[in-house]
Protein backbone atom coordinates (compact mmCIF):
# COMPACT_ATOMS: atom_id res chain seq x y z
CA UNK A 1 0.00 0.00 0.00
CA UNK A 2 1.11 3.98 -0.69
CA UNK A 3 1.29 6.12 2.23
CA UNK A 4 -0.84 8.58 1.55
CA UNK A 5 -1.10 12.72 3.34
CA UNK A 6 -4.39 12.91 5.22
CA UNK A 7 -7.04 15.09 3.92
CA UNK A 8 -9.05 17.21 6.46
CA UNK A 9 -12.86 16.43 5.96
CA UNK A 10 -15.37 17.49 8.87
CA UNK A 11 -15.74 15.16 11.50
CA UNK A 12 -19.42 13.46 11.64
CA UNK A 13 -19.54 15.13 14.86
CA UNK A 14 -19.21 18.81 13.75
CA UNK A 15 -22.09 17.62 11.11
CA UNK A 16 -24.18 14.28 12.58
CA UNK A 17 -25.08 12.37 9.73
CA UNK A 18 -28.92 11.96 9.42
CA UNK A 19 -29.42 7.99 9.68
CA UNK A 20 -32.38 5.70 8.97
CA UNK A 21 -33.96 4.28 11.66
CA UNK A 22 -34.87 0.58 11.05
CA UNK A 23 -36.70 -1.90 13.10
CA UNK A 24 -34.79 -3.56 16.34
CA UNK A 25 -35.21 -7.10 17.69
CA UNK A 26 -37.64 -6.65 20.93
CA UNK A 27 -34.50 -6.85 23.29
CA UNK A 28 -33.10 -4.32 21.76
CA UNK A 29 -33.95 0.12 21.39
CA UNK A 30 -31.94 2.99 20.22
CA UNK A 31 -30.93 5.55 22.38
CA UNK A 32 -29.68 9.33 21.42
CA UNK A 33 -26.21 11.03 22.15
CA UNK A 34 -28.21 14.37 21.64
CA UNK A 35 -31.01 15.41 20.87
CA UNK A 36 -33.38 16.00 18.08
CA UNK A 37 -32.70 11.76 17.30
CA UNK A 38 -28.85 12.71 16.42
CA UNK A 39 -26.33 10.18 17.30
CA UNK A 40 -28.14 7.05 17.67
CA UNK A 41 -26.38 4.16 19.66
CA UNK A 42 -28.45 0.38 19.99
CA UNK A 43 -28.71 -0.25 23.54
CA UNK A 44 -30.31 -3.43 25.53
CA UNK A 45 -33.61 -2.71 26.47
CA UNK A 46 -33.38 -4.91 30.04
CA UNK A 47 -30.89 -2.55 31.33
CA UNK A 48 -32.36 -0.64 34.64
CA UNK A 49 -32.67 3.78 34.09
CA UNK A 50 -29.56 4.19 36.52
CA UNK A 51 -27.71 1.82 33.49
CA UNK A 52 -29.00 3.17 30.52
CA UNK A 53 -27.90 6.97 31.91
CA UNK A 54 -24.54 5.99 32.73
CA UNK A 55 -23.69 4.08 29.47
CA UNK A 56 -25.06 7.35 27.97
CA UNK A 57 -23.12 9.19 29.62
CA UNK A 58 -19.77 7.46 29.02
CA UNK A 59 -20.93 7.02 25.02
CA UNK A 60 -21.33 10.71 25.55
CA UNK A 61 -17.74 11.43 26.49
CA UNK A 62 -16.13 9.49 23.83
CA UNK A 63 -18.34 10.35 20.70
CA UNK A 64 -15.52 11.36 18.53
CA UNK A 65 -13.80 7.94 19.14
CA UNK A 66 -16.88 6.66 17.54
CA UNK A 67 -16.58 6.27 14.13
CA UNK A 68 -20.27 7.39 12.51
CA UNK A 69 -19.17 7.04 8.65
CA UNK A 70 -15.97 5.36 7.01
CA UNK A 71 -13.98 8.65 6.76
CA UNK A 72 -14.04 9.01 10.66
CA UNK A 73 -11.83 6.19 10.29
CA UNK A 74 -8.45 7.93 11.03
CA UNK A 75 -5.78 6.73 9.35
CA UNK A 76 -7.30 4.63 6.68
CA UNK A 77 -7.39 6.21 3.18
CA UNK A 78 -10.44 6.27 1.28
CA UNK A 79 -8.87 5.16 -1.52
CA UNK A 80 -8.00 1.74 0.21
CA UNK A 81 -11.69 0.56 1.34
CA UNK A 82 -13.70 2.44 -2.16
CA UNK A 83 -14.32 -0.23 -4.52
CA UNK A 84 -13.71 0.44 -8.38
CA UNK A 85 -15.09 -1.41 -11.18
CA UNK A 86 -13.21 -0.73 -14.42
CA UNK A 87 -15.68 -1.15 -17.31
CA UNK A 88 -15.38 -0.17 -21.27
CA UNK A 89 -16.46 2.42 -22.19
CA UNK A 90 -19.27 1.66 -24.57
CA UNK A 91 -20.63 -0.71 -21.81
CA UNK A 92 -23.50 -0.47 -20.03
CA UNK A 93 -23.76 -1.95 -16.86
CA UNK A 94 -27.32 -4.36 -16.02
CA UNK A 95 -28.91 -5.39 -12.67
CA UNK A 96 -30.17 -8.66 -11.98
CA UNK A 97 -31.70 -10.78 -10.04
CA UNK A 98 -30.87 -13.49 -7.63
CA UNK A 99 -31.35 -16.75 -8.93
CA UNK A 100 -33.34 -19.91 -7.02
CA UNK A 101 -31.46 -22.97 -6.50
CA UNK A 102 -33.05 -26.22 -7.52
CA UNK A 103 -34.55 -27.76 -4.28
CA UNK A 104 -33.15 -31.03 -5.51
CA UNK A 105 -29.29 -29.63 -5.20
CA UNK A 106 -29.76 -27.03 -2.70
CA UNK A 107 -28.74 -30.09 -0.30
CA UNK A 108 -25.36 -30.77 -2.43
CA UNK A 109 -24.46 -27.16 -2.75
CA UNK A 110 -24.45 -27.03 1.25
CA UNK A 111 -22.60 -29.74 1.79
CA UNK A 112 -19.47 -28.09 -1.05
CA UNK A 113 -19.98 -24.69 1.04
CA UNK A 114 -19.38 -26.76 4.33
CA UNK A 115 -16.37 -27.95 2.97
CA UNK A 116 -15.30 -24.20 1.80
CA UNK A 117 -15.70 -23.10 5.75
CA UNK A 118 -13.86 -25.76 7.27
CA UNK A 119 -10.80 -25.46 4.79
CA UNK A 120 -11.27 -28.81 2.94
CA UNK A 121 -11.59 -27.30 -0.54
CA UNK A 122 -10.68 -23.60 -1.57
CA UNK A 123 -11.80 -21.68 -4.75
CA UNK A 124 -9.30 -21.33 -7.87
CA UNK A 125 -10.23 -18.21 -9.28
CA UNK A 126 -7.00 -16.77 -11.03
CA UNK A 127 -6.67 -19.87 -13.37
CA UNK A 128 -7.82 -19.26 -17.08
CA UNK A 129 -8.78 -22.51 -17.41
CA UNK A 130 -11.07 -23.10 -14.53
CA UNK A 131 -14.86 -21.21 -14.78
CA UNK A 132 -17.47 -21.60 -11.81
CA UNK A 133 -18.86 -25.03 -11.19
CA UNK A 134 -22.64 -25.22 -12.52
CA UNK A 135 -24.99 -27.90 -11.14
CA UNK A 136 -27.30 -29.32 -13.55
CA UNK A 137 -30.01 -31.66 -13.36
CA UNK A 138 -29.91 -34.12 -15.84
CA UNK A 139 -32.82 -36.22 -17.00
CA UNK A 140 -31.23 -39.54 -16.17
CA UNK A 141 -30.69 -38.59 -12.75
CA UNK A 142 -26.78 -37.71 -11.67
CA UNK A 143 -23.65 -39.31 -13.07
CA UNK A 144 -21.26 -40.12 -10.65
CA UNK A 145 -17.69 -41.01 -11.27
CA UNK A 146 -16.10 -42.63 -8.69
CA UNK A 147 -12.12 -41.48 -8.25
CA UNK A 148 -9.13 -44.16 -6.76
CA UNK A 149 -10.43 -44.16 -3.06
CA UNK A 150 -14.10 -45.19 -4.17
CA UNK A 151 -15.73 -41.78 -3.19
Amino acid sequence: LNACEAQTIKSSVDEPPEVELKDLPPHLEYAFLEGDNKFPVIIAKELREEEKTALIKVLKSYKRAIAWKLYDIQGINPKFYTQKILMEEDYKPAVQHQRRVNPKIHDVIKKEVEKLDAGLIYPISDSPWVSSVHCVHKKGGFTVVKNEENE
